[in-house]
């Protein structure tokens, strides 16, 4: 009798259960299912950030439009259109997209401008990085920032660094010199680029420490940061067009009616707000860690289409730079998580807003 008992009893708990636990076929295709959600999100972070570097590369190449200022400008005037678009359609839609409903509000802006400012120096460097050097060499001219990350958080944090990724930071330096050597054997080193790219990457930092501390003022959103500090970029960029002369260059620019360009420069500001949203995609389909496994590898995937797309022969010691530079940040990004996992104090979404790999912060800068 209590074997019958508990012979029934044990198959109510699998019927209520559901027939996962039991049937491996069901098992296997969830595995399977979240296998390729989580490949489709990968593939999809990757050809959004590869895209806009590259086009990005092509907008800021333009020798008929000397105006990078101009440029980002309107890229961040397009980030606060889709921000006010999205909100649009989640009221429309509210279950199939959702958006924080964002009101203007001047004293929220005045405490997020020390950021904006930080904002529109990493932007505006990373974007006078990519004129110059390229998309070959963009990952390593914009390497310093795991460095730079390590000499900010001691300076302004007081926060020291371990041994071991201190020696992650001095492999990526020594790539970053050998990798600036090369170029300059090869005849192709612009020293503008490497300077804007030093430049750019302490901003990075300097935007990962300034975006914990204006976080609260936005309530922790992210996208409602993002949507103040694009209104504050685009009212800050206007001087400084004026300033360095941009504006009678967009004047006298020959494709100024031309839709085609239009277009190009609009698509440049999606791709840019389309990166906020994938990699935080990324990161909620996968983790911090994952995610910037996979944004090294497509550093190195990225460094390879340039190279293979403009027919350029490299040599040895140069890709030796560049996997110098890679192999440092992954390793880094592994040690900071094991000394994450070993403090349970710490956010584990602070590993991936320390670092974001070289193109990670285009032109929406996330």
């Amino acid at each position: 009798m209590n074997r019958t008992q508990l012979k029934r009893s044990s198959i109510l708990r699998m019927a209520l259960a559901g027939s996962d636990a039991s049937d491996p076929d069901v098992s296997e295709e969830t595995f399977l299912l979240r296998a390729v959600r989580i490949a489709a999100v990968v593939v999809l972070y990757w050809f959004v950030s590869i895209t806009m570097v590259f086009l990005n590369s092509y907008l800021l190449d333009n020798r008929d439009l000397d105006a990078p200022l101009f440029v980002t400008f309107f890229q961040c005037a397009v980030t606060v259109g889709l921000c006010w678009v999205m909100q649009l359609l989640s009221g429309m839609c509210p279950r199939l997209i959702d958006f924080p409903a964002v009101r203007f509000d001047v004293k929220t802006s005045r405490e997020v401008l020390p950021l904006s400012v930080v904002f529109i120096g990493m932007i505006t460097f990373n974007n006078l990085c990519l004129k110059y050097v390229g998309v070959a060499f963009y990952t390593v001219g914009r390497s310093l920032s795991t460095v730079f990350n390590v000499l900010l958080s001691y300076g302004i944090l007081r926060q020291t660094t371990s041994l071991r990724a201190l020696m992650c930071c001095g492999v990526i330096l020594g790539g970053f010199w050998l990798g600036v050597d090369q170029e300059g054997t090869a005849g192709s080193l612009s020293w503008s680029g490497v300077f804007f790219g030093v430049l750019a990457s302490a901003c990075v930092s300097l935007n990962a420490i300034y975006t914990k501390k204006v976080m609260p003022a936005v309530d922790g959103n992210i996208w409602k940061l993002s949507y103040y500090n694009n209104i504050n970029a685009c009212v800050l960029f206007l001087p400084l067009i004026l300033v360095f002369g941009e504006l009678g260059r967009v004047a006298a620019f020959s494709r100024l009616t031309d839709l085609g360009f239009w277009g190009m420069m609009t698509l440049g500001g999606l791709f840019g707000f389309a990166i906020g949203y994938v990699t935080g995609l990324q990161i909620k389909y996968t983790s911090p860690l994952t995610h910037n496994v996979s944004g090294t590898a497509k550093a190195c995937a990225q460094t390879v289409i340039a190279v293979v797309y403009n027919s350029s022969s490299k040599s040895l010691l140069w890709w030796t730079s560049n996997m110098m530079v890679l192999g440092g940040s992954s390793a880094y990004t592994w040690v900071k998580s094991l000394e994450m996992q070993r403090s349970p104090s710490n956010d584990p979404q602070d590993l991936a807003k320390e670092k974001l790999l070289p193109g990670e912060k285009g032109s929406l800068g996330v």
